[in-house]
């Protein structure tokens, strides 16, 4: 009997180890880690080592753009700072994460013509035709393929900060509406 009682008792605290507590995973959901196959593209933009000059030298620290997305028009872009470059990348990622959209597409293209404008940053975007593919350069092209977009045509004008590039591609396609979900909208507001 005192044997059968302490292999349960072992058994139930090999379980309790091998898996993490509900508090424990929450904590982490709550930080924004998430399991590693998520199904999430994930792409870095732009690395930018920062330099601070204190009385002992130079102290530096890393910037990184990172774009997500799902690859079926969701997607959003985070901008992480840390002092070494796998922790700037993994704070950019759940910033990203946590400002995902979706996107009003047309199959694999956008919905209608969109000139975005973000600073001195200026991005138009074209809807193509399928077949033509992904003609983007930079952080445009890492934005539209984390967002699933395969066939647009655009344009990046003004400023080539990779900042300014990333952001003026995101309100450009946060802008773009379902030209049918308009048109339905509007005929309603006509009636009334």
């Amino acid at each position: 009997m005192t044997q059968d009682n302490e292999l349960n008792e072992n058994n139930s605290r090999s379980r309790k180890n091998s898996r993490p507590s509900r508090e424990n995973r929450r904590r982490d959901r709550r930080r924004g880690e998430e399991d590693e196959d998520s199904g999430f593209i994930e792409k870095v933009v732009h690395i930018n080592r920062v330099a601070k000059v204190v009385k002992g030298g130079r102290r530096f620290s890393f910037t990184a753009i990172i774009v997500v997305g799902d690859g079926a028009g969701s997607v959003g872009v985070g901008m992480g700072r840390a002092n070494e470059v796998p922790e700037a990348i993994r704070k950019g990622g759940v910033i990203a994460k946590r400002n995902m959209f979706k996107v009003a597409m047309n199959d694999t293209t956008i919905a209608h013509d969109y000139v975005a404008q973000f600073k001195s940053s200026k991005v138009v975007m074209h809807p193509a035709s399928a077949g033509t593919g992904l003609i983007a350069g930079g952080a445009v092209r890492s934005v539209m393929e984390a967002a699933g977009i395969s066939d647009v045509l655009t344009k990046s004008l003004g400023s080539n900060n990779p900042v300014n590039v990333a952001q003026a591609t995101i309100s450009g396609l946060k802008a773009l509406r379902d030209p049918v979900r308009a048109r339905s909208i509007r005929k309603q507001l006509s009636e009334s």
